[in-house]
């Protein structure tokens, strides 16, 4: 080995430790960061001659992340900032609904806020993606292999147009102590909302009258203006296990003037009540409760309570949203409706350090990446999705400050090296005098 390749090995050390300097100062720029991967630098030997035994062994930097290595999670007031207990990246793009595959990302940076139009960007300028849910809230068929089915997520706007009511389940208690007087008391009665077509609220009425028979009770379904519609007598059985159940359902009466209706199938407890809500009559399945179950009204001494369940809804706006750790996106709307609105999919790839880097701590998919998948939360080996929440960077300050020294001593041993050569060529250039 020449006294010139000494020179050129010490230069190489030079280069390798700034190298690795710039590395660490941009990790300490970088600590507060959310969602930055601490960048290393791996030093390798490189040999002029091809790995000769005379040859010179140089030093090169070779760039490096801690992808893998998760940041600690910060509580945050914004329910839209969003981290990943676990492994995979958030979907993102670079503009709302993005078409070309090749401008979709991933990153871990959660800090998601709506922008003028509803849509949910993080601080770096991109766009979160999801599967949109169907009205009915079923997920479509997506092709979870590729970006192709994905939408930006959009919480801005959102109408919940109105839907007719179809059921209504009622449970209840009926005080025994009140059937079978010589007597009877007057009726207790009891009312439930429902929806029209157009959305409007209306009521059906119930009353239950008790009669001189014990156990026995006329149950009478009105519709909102008061007028009887049907009335049908529920026996309850008075012993065994099945003591407070209703036992038989009788004498169905309906009093209804089409184009209002009603019909009562004693089998199974279920009334059927038309109601003339607009041009077209509306039909409504209420449930009083099967007969030798505990499903609906029952009949035990003590207070009477009527409380009633069913479907449908008025027009609603979304008033907030929620985000459970499987990633899905739900809507509180002002009529008191939760719907499904989006899958938030956590990506995962086969090889997480083959994403190369790219500005605002995202990454871009690689052929040495592997296979690529968006998966939902928290099934499998994905990560959950946490809302509230940030994560932090994942650099130690106390690390990188002991590995810039170590790097700043390196840096001025190959300086020494260079100076101590420069000495030693002019030393040789002097024998000629």
């Amino acid at each position: 080995m020449s006294i010139s390749s000494a020179l050129q090995i010490g230069v190489s050390g030079l280069q390798a430790n700034s190298t690795a300097v710039a590395g660490i100062s941009e990790n300490i720029a970088n600590a507060n960061t959310v969602g930055y991967k601490r960048g290393f630098s791996h030093f390798v030997t490189t040999a002029a001659t091809g790995g000769a035994a005379e040859g010179v062994l140089s030093v090169a930097a070779v760039d490096e992340m801690e992808i893998t290595q998760a940041g600690s999670l910060i509580a945050t007031d914004s329910s839209t900032d969003l981290a990943i207990s676990g492994d995979g990246f958030f979907a993102v793009s670079l503009r709302p609904d993005e078409t070309v595959q090749t401008n979709y990302m991933l990153t871990r940076a959660g800090s998601f806020l709506p922008d003028e139009d509803g849509n949910l960007v993080n601080a770096a300028g991109y766009y979160l993606a999801g599967y949109r849910y169907d009205l009915d809230e079923t997920l479509p068929d997506v092709d979870r292999g590729t970006f192709t089915d994905m939408e930006t997520v959009n919480i801005g706007n959102i109408t919940l147009s109105a839907a007719a009511t179809t059921e209504i389940s009622t449970i209840g208690n009926l005080p025994a102590q009140e059937s079978g007087l010589t007597t009877p008391g007057a009726p207790f009665t009891n009312s439930s909302e429902f929806f029209t077509p157009l959305g409007a609220s209306e009521r059906l009425s119930f009353s239950w009258q008790p009669t001189t028979t014990d156990n026995q009770w006329d149950v009478t379904i009105s519709d909102g203006d008061g007028t009887a519609l049907g009335t049908v007598t529920v026996e309850f059985n008075d012993s065994g296990s099945l003591a407070g159940s209703p036992s038989a359902y009788s004498d169905v009466t309906s009093t209804a003037t089409a184009p209002a209706g009603f019909t009562f199938d004693t089998a199974t407890g279920e009334a059927t009540v038309t109601v003339d809500s607009g041009g077209t009559p509306q039909t409504i399945t209420v449930n009083l409760g099967t007969p030798d179950e505990f499903d609906g009204v029952t009949q035990f001494a003590g207070d009477f309570s009527q409380t009633f369940t069913r479907d449908g809804s008025s027009v609603g706006e979304v008033i907030r949203t929620e985000i459970d750790e499987d990633g899905i996106l739900y809507g509180i709307f002002d009529n008191g409706q939760r719907r499904a609105l989006y899958e938030i999919p956590v990506a995962t790839v086969a090889n997480p350090n083959g994403l190369y880097e790219m500005s605002g701590n995202a990454y871009g998919l690689t052929v040495d990446t592997g296979t690529f998948l968006a998966l939902q939360a928290n099934t499998g080996s994905t990560g959950a999705i946490s809302s509230g929440q940030l994560e932090s960077s994942n650099v130690d300050i106390a690390e990188e400050m002991t590995d810039l020294i170590k790097a700043q001593r390196a840096f001025s041993s190959n300086a020494k090296v260079i100076t101590t050569v420069d000495e030693m060529m002019s030393e040789t250039a002097s024998l000629k005098r």
